[in-house]
C-alpha cells in the first residue's frame, strides 16, 4: 500500500501559492507539487508518495528517469548543450533521424526525418510537408482529434474547452466522423461520410493530407479499426491525398508496437511522433519517404531549438531501451485488462490497443470519471480523463513498470471506483 500523506508543509502550499500569483490560470493543474520521481513512481515537495498512471501525459513509456537515458543526458550535457542543427550539424540529431528512418512503417524504400520541439510542432509541419508536396491546400481530420494547441493544430483539434476564444481559426480544414462503436459509428458510417464530404463539400484533389491517430487519445482512447484504415487509405489513394498518421501520444511503444499502425499493416505516408521520443525531454518529429520530406526547399523548415542534441541523445537512449522493454507490453495489457472489466461501472466501455487502456463510462458528463481521478488521487494515484465528454478514465502505465507497482496501482483505481459510488 502507498503510505498516506503526512501533515501538510510549507513547501507545497508556497509553490502553489506563488503558482496562484505567478502563473497563467489557463495552464490546468491539478493540487500536486512534484518533488523526484522514479520509475513509476512520483514523490510530492510534502513527502507523499504516488504511482504514477498518467506519465505525463504519454511522456515517459520507459518510466521516469530511465538509467540509461539519464546516462545519456549526463553525457552530452557533458560536451554541449545547444548548438541549433541550422547553424551546425551535430551527430545526435543525424541518429535519431538515421534510427526513425530505420523503423519507419512509412511507404517507400527510402525514409527521410525532421526534428521538432513538440507533438503540435510536428504535426503542423507534416502538414506543410504534405502541402509542398502535393500542391494542395486542404486538411482533412476527424471527429474527436487530438493534434496539439497551436493555430493550425487547434483548428483540426474537436473539443471546445482547448478553442474556446481563440478564434478565427485556420481555413480549409474538413472534419468526418470516425469509427466509434460504442457510441454507435461504425466504420461504414465512417467511410460514408468521407464519401458524402467529397461529393458535396469539397472536391478532394484539393485536400494534401488527412491526419488520424491511429488510436485517439485525448478523444477517448478509441482505436481505429483496421478495415477503416484500409478504406480510408484506399480512398486517399484514389485522390492523391497523404495519410499522416499522428503518433505523439501512441507511438514510441504505447500500444506495445513502436507504432500503432504496426497492429494494423497499413502504411501512412508520413508519420509523426513525440511525448516519449524525447524520454521525457522535448523531442518530436516528422518521417516518410524521402521525396515527401524533400519537397519542402531548404530553409523551408526547422527551428532554433527543434532537435536539440541533450532531446536527441535521450531520444537515441530511448530508442535503444525499448525492443528490450516492448516484450512485456502484452503480459502489462492483459492485466489492465483483466482488472479493469472487473471493476468497470456497468454499462461501461473497457478499450484500446495493447497496454493503451482505457474505461469509458455510460453518462455523457465528467462527473463520475472526474470523482474516480480524484478518488485515486487522495489514495496515491494520479489518473487522467480524456473524452469529449470528460468521462473517459485513461492509464499511461510505464512500459518498465514492475508487477507490484501495477497491482498496487490497480488496487487503488479498484477502490477509487468503489469510492466515487
Amino acid at each position: 500500500m502507498i503510505p498516506q500523506m503526512r501533515a501538510q508543509g510549507l513547501a507545497g502550499e508556497g509553490v502553489l501559492a506563488s503558482r496562484a500569483r505567478f502563473v497563467a490560470r489557463g495552464v490546468a493543474t491539478p493540487p500536486l507539487v512534484v518533488d523526484r520521481a522514479e520509475a513509476a513512481r512520483i514523490w510530492d515537495a510534502d513527502g507523499r508518495e504516488y504511482l504514477d498512471f498518467a506519465g505525463g501525459i504519454g511522456c515517459v513509456n520507459l518510466g521516469h528517469r530511465h538509467p540509461a537515458i539519464v546516462d545519456a543526458i549526463h553525457e552530452q550535457v557533458d560536451r554541449y548543450l545547444h548548438q541549433c542543427f541550422m547553424v551546425g550539424n551535430y551527430e545526435p540529431y543525424v541518429e535519431v533521424c538515421r534510427r526513425l528512418d530505420e523503423l519507419s512503417p512509412c511507404r517507400g524504400a527510402e525514409q527521410k526525418s525532421v526534428l521538432f520541439n513538440s507533438g503540435a510542432e510536428a504535426v503542423e509541419n507534416a502538414v506543410k510537408i504534405a502541402r509542398a508536396a502535393t500542391g494542395r491546400g486542404g486538411v482533412l481530420v476527424f471527429e474527436r482529434g487530438f493534434h496539439g494547441r497551436t493555430l493550425l493544430t487547434l483548428t483540426m483539434t474537436e473539443k471546445v474547452v482547448y478553442k474556446a476564444g481563440f478564434g478565427p481559426f485556420a481555413p480549409e480544414v474538413y472534419r468526418v466522423p470516425a469509427p466509434y462503436a460504442f457510441r454507435g459509428v461504425t466504420t461504414g458510417d465512417a467511410l460514408a461520410a468521407l464519401d458524402r464530404l467529397f461529393k458535396a463539400e469539397v472536391d478532394p484533389r484539393s485536400i494534401a493530407c488527412a491526419v488520424l491517430e491511429p488510436v485517439q487519445g485525448e478523444g477517448g482512447f478509441i482505436p481505429m479499426p483496421a478495415e477503416f484504415l484500409a478504406g480510408l487509405v484506399e480512398r486517399l489513394d484514389a485522390h492523391g491525398i497523404l495519410f499522416v498518421a499522428d503518433e505523439v501520444q501512441t507511438g514510441v511503444g504505447r500500444t506495445g508496437r513502436t507504432w500503432a499502425v504496426e497492429h494494423t499493416g497499413i502504411e501512412p505516408d508520413l508519420l509523426v511522433a513525440g511525448k516519449s521520443l524525447g524520454g521525457g525531454l522535448p523531442l518530436a518529429s516528422v518521417t516518410g519517404r524521402a521525396e515527401l520530406l524533400d519537397a519542402p526547399a531548404p530553409g523551408g523548415l526547422g527551428g532554433t531549438f527543434s532537435g536539440n542534441p541533450v532531446a536527441c541523445a535521450a531520444a537515441n537512449a530511448t530508442l535503444d531501451v525499448l525492443p528490450d522493454v516492448l516484450p512485456r507490453a502484452d503480459a502489462i495489457a492483459s492485466t489492465i485488462r483483466t482488472r479493469l472489466e472487473r471493476v468497470a461501472p456497468n454499462g461501461s466501455d473497457i478499450r484500446g490497443l495493447g497496454p493503451m487502456l482505457a474505461m469509458e463510462l455510460p453518462e455523457q458528463k465528467p462527473d463520475r470519471a472526474g470523482a474516480i481521478a480524484a478518488a485515486a488521487f487522495a489514495r496515491g494515484l494520479i489518473l487522467l480523463t480524456c473524452g469529449l465528454y470528460g468521462n473517459v478514465v485513461r492509464l499511461h502505465v510505464p512500459l518498465t513498470i514492475s508487477d507490484e507497482d501495477l497491482e498496487a496501482g490497480l488496487d487503488l483505481l479498484e477502490e477509487a471506483v468503489g469510492d466515487a459510488g
